[in-house]
C-alpha cells in the first residue's frame, strides 16, 4: 500500500495591507453575477404583477364578491359525523400508505445517491437522476396517468403521491446519509464487516431519527396534496369536496374544507411533536450513542491487529448503558440485545406503527389484488401517452406556460412580502414577547393547514376565473411555508452579534437589521428560491380549478382522452421545473 508523501511546508507570502479607502473583502465575480440574477428575478416578478393586472382595484372589487360568497356558504352544511370519520379515515389511509411507499423506495435510492455509501459514480448519478425526475413530475400528472391505468380510487392516490414524494424524501435521505459520522462504518469495516453490515450497523442507526422525521414531514405535505388529487379522481375527502364544488354546493364544500383544515392542523401538531422528540434525542451527538459505542469497541485491537474477542465479550457483560451494550453486541457478533426498558419502548412503537399500517389498508379500501389485476393493461395504457402530440395548440400551450410562470413569480413576490414580517415576528429572538411569537406561529400553522387548492377555489369565486385568483391564493398560501422557514432561520442565527449590539445599547430594530437579518440572509435566499420552485408546480395544479395557466389545458386534455397532448404538457412542465432547479442550484453555489 503506497504511503502518501508528507505535505511540503510552503512559505505563505505576507498579506498586503489594504489600500486606503478600499474594502478588505471584495465580492467575487460569482457573487456579483448571482445578485444580478436575483435582481432580474425581482424585475420579472414585478413585471408579472403588472402583466396579470393585479392591483388595489382588484382587491376592492373582490371584497364585494367575498361578502356575496360568504352569504352563499352560510350556514355550513356538515355531513353526518359517521361520514366525516369515514372520509377522514380513507384520506389518512391513502396518505399514510403513500408516504410509506415513498419511504421504502427512497431508502435504497438514497444509499445509492449518497457519496459515502454508493458502490460507484454511475450508480450515484443514476440514483440522483431518478430522484430529480420524481421531484420534477407533478403528482397531479401522475394521478391523471394512473387514473387511466387503475381507474378512480385510492390506489391511484397512493401511487401518485408515493412516487412523487421520492423526489423530496430521497434527496433528504441522501443528504442525511452523507453527513453521517464516518467513524462507526470505518470501525466496522476494520473488524471485517461487509458493506451491508457497515450500512446496517454504522449508517442506518445514525440516520433513523432523521429518516422518521422527514417521513412525518412528508406525511403533512401529502395530506394537503390528497385534497388536490381528489379533483382528478382520487377518493377521500378531496374527492367529496370536488363533487360538492362541481354542483356549486359551497355550503358542503367549504364545510368539508374546514374539516380538512382541522385534520391538517391536528396531524401537523402530532407529527411536529414526534419530529421534535426524535431530532432532540438525536442531537445528543454520536459521542453518547451507539455510534460512539461501535467506534470505541471496534477499535480495541490486540497486537496482531485483530479484534480482541475476549475484551469485547467482557464489554458486553459489563457495560450498563443499553446503547453501548448494543454496540458491543454488534461488534462481537451477538444479534439479540437484552430486553431493557428502551427496547420494550421501541417494540411498542413498532407494534403501533404496524397497527397503523394495517388500519390504513383497511381504511383506504386498497387491496393488493386490485394492483395485480390492473398490471396487464399497464403497458397498453402507457402506450396511449406516446407519441407526444400538440393537438394544434402548441402556441397556446407555450403562452399558458408563460402565464403559469408569471403566476408563480407574482405569488412568490407576494409570499415574500407577507412572510418576512410574519416570519420575523414568529421568531422568538425577534418578537417583542414570547406571546407574540406564539400568536404568529399559530397564524403560520393555520395558513399552512389550508391546501392551496382550497384557497384557489375561494379566490376563483371571489375574483373570477383567471390568473389573479391563482397568484393571490399562492401568495397567501406561501405564508404557511416561507413564514415557517423564515422564523426557523432567524432563530438559528448566531446570537453573538445580537448580544454585542444589545450590549452597546442598540434598539430591537437596530439589532434585527444589523445582526439578525444579515446572518440569516443566505438561508432566506435559498428559501425564496425553493418557494419559487414550489409555486411553479402549485400554479399548474391551480389551473385545474380555473385559476389560470397551463393546468386547465392539462385537465381538459386528460378529460377528452388526448393523452398525447398530456405528454406534451408534461414535458413542458418538466423542462421548466428543471430549469428553475438548475438556476436555484447555481445560485446556492454562488452564495
Amino acid at each position: 500500500m503506497s504511503v502518501p508523501s508528507p505535505l511540503r511546508e510552503t512559505p505563505v507570502p505576507a498579506a498586503r495591507p489594504p489600500a486606503p479607502g478600499r474594502l478588505t473583502n471584495r465580492p467575487s465575480a460569482g457573487t456579483v453575477s448571482a445578485v444580478l440574477v436575483l435582481l432580474v428575478l425581482l424585475a420579472a416578478s414585478l413585471w408579472s404583477v403588472a402583466e396579470l393586472r393585479i392591483n388595489v382595484a382588484t382587491f376592492v372589487d373582490g371584497a364585494h364578491q367575498a361578502v356575496a360568497f360568504t352569504r352563499r356558504t352560510l350556514p355550513l352544511d356538515f355531513p353526518p359525523v359517521v361520514e366525516i370519520l369515514r372520509l377522514c379515515g380513507q384520506t389518512l389511509g391513502i396518505v399514510i400508505l403513500a408516504t410509506l411507499l415513498s419511504t421504502i423506495l427512497s431508502v435504497p435510492l438514497a444509499l445509492l445517491a449518497a457519496s459515502n455509501t454508493t458502490p460507484n459514480n454511475p450508480s450515484r448519478l443514476g440514483a440522483r437522476s431518478l430522484i430529480v425526475v420524481a421531484r420534477a413530475v407533478p403528482d397531479v400528472v401522475l394521478a391523471i396517468a394512473f387514473v387511466r391505468i387503475f381507474g378512480i380510487g385510492a390506489l391511484t392516490g397512493v401511487l401518485a403521491m408515493g412516487l412523487h414524494s421520492i423526489g423530496m424524501i430521497g434527496k433528504m435521505y441522501a443528504d442525511a446519509i452523507e453527513h453521517v459520522d464516518a467513524g462507526p462504518p470505518t470501525a466496522l469495516r476494520a473488524s471485517g464487516a461487509t458493506r451491508l453490515q457497515q450500512i446496517a450497523g454504522g449508517v442506518l442507526p445514525a440516520v433513523l431519527p432523521a429518516f422518521v422525521a422527514v417521513g412525518l414531514h412528508r406525511l403533512d405535505i401529502n395530506l394537503r396534496v390528497s385534497v388536490v388529487l381528489g379533483f382528478v379522481g382520487v377518493q377521500g375527502i378531496g374527492f367529496a369536496i370536488a363533487e360538492s364544488m362541481a354542483v356549486l354546493d359551497f355550503q358542503r364544500g367549504i364545510a368539508l374544507s374546514l374539516v380538512v383544515l382541522l385534520l391538517c392542523v391536528v396531524v401537523e401538531l402530532i407529527s411536529g411533536s414526534i419530529r421534535t422528540a426524535l431530532l432532540g434525542r438525536a442531537a445528543a451527538g454520536p459521542s453518547r450513542g451507539i455510534a460512539a459505542g461501535v467506534t470505541r469497541l471496534a477499535t480495541r485491537r490486540s497486537a496482531s491487529g485483530k479484534v480482541d474477542d475476549e475484551r469485547l465479550d467482557l464489554d458486553v457483560d459489563l457495560v450498563r448503558d443499553p446503547r453501548l451494550r448494543s454496540a458491543a453486541a454488534l461488534v462481537s457478533g451477538r444479534t439479540t440485545p437484552p430486553w431493557t426498558a428502551r427496547r420494550i419502548t421501541s417494540a411498542t412503537y413498532t407494534a403501533i406503527t404496524v397497527a397503523v399500517i394495517v388500519l390504513s389498508f383497511i381504511g383506504s379500501g386498497i387491496s393488493p389484488l386490485e394492483f395485480l389485476e390492473s398490471l396487464p393493461q399497464t403497458i397498453h395504457s402507457i402506450g396511449l401517452f406516446f407519441p407526444p402530440q400538440t393537438g394544434g395548440l402548441f402556441g397556446t400551450l407555450l403562452e399558458q406556460l408563460l402565464v403559469t410562470v408569471q403566476i408563480a413569480l407574482a405569488a412568490t413576490l407576494f409570499g415574500v412580502v407577507l412572510s418576512l414580517p410574519i416570519g420575523a415576528l414568529a421568531a422568538r429572538n425577534v418578537a417583542p414577547t414570547p406571546g407574540v411569537a406564539n400568536v404568529f406561529r399559530l397564524v403560520i400553522l393555520l395558513i399552512r393547514g389550508i391546501p392551496e387548492l382550497i384557497l384557489g377555489i375561494v379566490f376563483v369565486v371571489i375574483t373570477g376565473l383567471g390568473e389573479v385568483a391563482g397568484a393571490v391564493a399562492l401568495g397567501i398560501g406561501a405564508v404557511g411555508l416561507l413564514g415557517k422557514l423564515v422564523a426557523d432561520s432567524l432563530e438559528e442565527v448566531d446570537a453573538g452579534p445580537e448580544h454585542a449590539l444589545q450590549a452597546t445599547g442598540g434598539s430591537r430594530w437596530q439589532v434585527f437589521f444589523a445582526a439578525t437579518l444579515p446572518a440569516g440572509s443566505r438561508a432566506l435566499v435559498a428559501h425564496v428560491l425553493y418557494l419559487l420552485d414550489t409555486n411553479i408546480r402549485s400554479a399548474t395544479l391551480l389551473g385545474i380549478v380555473g385559476a389560470g395557466g397551463i393546468g386547465f389545458y392539462l385537465l381538459s386534455a386528460s378529460q377528452v382522452l388526448q393523452f398525447g397532448v398530456v405528454t406534451t404538457i408534461l414535458i413542458m412542465i418538466f423542462v421548466t421545473v428543471m430549469l428553475v432547479e438548475l438556476l436555484a442550484l447555481w445560485l446556492r453555489e454562488r452564495f
